[in-house]
């Protein structure tokens, strides 16, 4: 018995990486697995469906359920397909991972436009696309007396939460999906339904290329940064036994499990009338120094 046993999960973006180290972990734990991946390359180009198929197999090989699914999380309608294909093969949805995404890394002086919308349709547009219709099924399950008892897992990134040079788009769709968690979290709780978010650092196509040192794995006698390591923490996020934890974002590496804070209050002045101009400055001032420091963008010195 695994700890999904009965539950169906759509995990887009499946077919390698992360995507598939979830697919994999799901199935061992007993989930409905439906494998979503239009196989493109790292910028988002061109069609492969051999790698979502290869996932499937494997599940099946392990005595687990998967199905492959090709559509694009980005077009409304074929977002919309995802959900009734997990719904006509395995009777129910339970989980949606959102997972797929893309990075086209520029420093910001040299960003194109086209470069810019890519990166904002598959992961924002995508992010909504899946999870809007699951929501429509949810809501519908509620209203008719039915515990949905749903998740909706989201990526976000370190990107996001802190930025990174030379992935302005990036960072900054990652950050909005945090901003999105939290939203959904506080909007769709009356319906039985949870939203977190992931800020996973492991080995992938992303990673291979910006952090390489950081990704190899010589002299480790725990490979920290393996994929496999972060698909227990979501599996768990999947399950039944999840459902009092909504509006969370965790960051996962290795072995390590880490809760974000998130935007607080900090210190503040507060002068009872209107500020001068000049005056303002020193305030910020004083209020820079009783901060707290915050985390340097990634690949500051």
């Amino acid at each position: 018995m695994g700890i999904c046993d009965h539950r169906t999960v759509i995990i887009t973006g499946a077919a390698r990486g992360l995507g598939r180290a979830y697919a994999l972990a799901f199935g061992a734990e007993g989930a409905n697995v439906v494998v979503n991946d239009i196989g493109t390359s790292l910028g988002g180009e061109g069609r492969d469906t051999s790698a979502a198929d290869a996932v499937v197999k494997e599940i099946i090989e392990a005595g687990g359920k998967a199905i492959a699914n090709y559509e694009d999380i980005t077009d409304w309608d074929a977002a919309k397909r995802i959900v009734d294909a997990a719904i006509e093969a395995f009777g129910d949805l339970h989980v949606v991972v959102n997972n797929a995404g893309i990075v086209r890394d520029r420093m910001f002086v040299s960003a194109t436009l086209d470069e810019w919308d890519a990166t904002m349709h598959v992961h924002l547009r995508g992010h909504f696309c899946v999870s809007r219709h699951a929501v429509d099924y949810w809501r519908g399950k509620q209203k008719e007396g039915r515990n949905p008892d749903a998740r909706i897992i989201n990526t976000t990134s370190g990107a996001g939460l802190q930025g990174s040079i030379a992935q302005s788009a990036y960072s900054t769709a990652k950050g909005g999906i945090a901003s999105l968690t939290l939203v959904q979290a506080a909007e769709l709780g009356r319906y039985g339904i949870t939203a977190n978010a992931l800020a996973p650092s492991a080995r992938t196509r992303m990673t291979e290329q910006a952090f390489a040192e950081k990704m190899a794995t010589e002299g480790q006698d725990f490979d920290v940064m393996d994929p496999a390591n972060i698909a227990p923490a979501v599996v768990w996020l999947g399950s039944a036994a999840s459902a009092h934890v909504t509006g969370c974002v965790f960051e996962l590496e290795g072995g390590r499990i880490m809760i974000e804070d998130g935007w607080r209050e900090g210190p503040v002045i507060d002068k009872n009338a209107r500020w001068e101009p000049a005056d303002v400055g020193t305030a910020v001032d004083k209020l820079l120094a009783e901060r707290v420091a915050p985390r340097k963008v990634w690949g500051t010195a």
